[in-house]
């Protein structure tokens, strides 16, 4: 893999408009970056099962309870305006 970045591009791709300091910054940057990436290439992982958490994921969402609730009509009952079961509020979007 190839240590040189063209930060020009990328910064295009962006639509970043980088100074000369800033280019050079991030030029070093994202080169230690691809020296780093490249270095955890080297390692031996033959011998490991692929993964796709480091830790055992478990489910840590409660059961599913029904409880009571507040009344529908105490609920529409605030509503400036309802349609049926529902709240009726203004279009918001145009041409719709």
């Amino acid at each position: 893999m190839s240590d040189t970045i063209d930060v020009a591009y990328v910064a295009e791709l962006a639509r970043l408009e980088l100074t000369p300091d800033e280019h050079r910054l991030f030029q070093q940057q994202l080169e230690l970056i691809v020296r780093y990436v490249d270095k955890i290439g080297e390692l031996d992982v033959s011998g490991i099962e692929p993964t796709m958490h480091g830790q055992a994921v478990v489910n840590v969402f409660r059961e599913d309870v029904v409880l009571p609730s507040c009344d529908r009509e105490r609920v529409l009952g605030n509503a400036p305006e309802r349609n049926g079961y529902e709240f009726r509020l203004p279009k918001i979007v145009e041409d719709a």
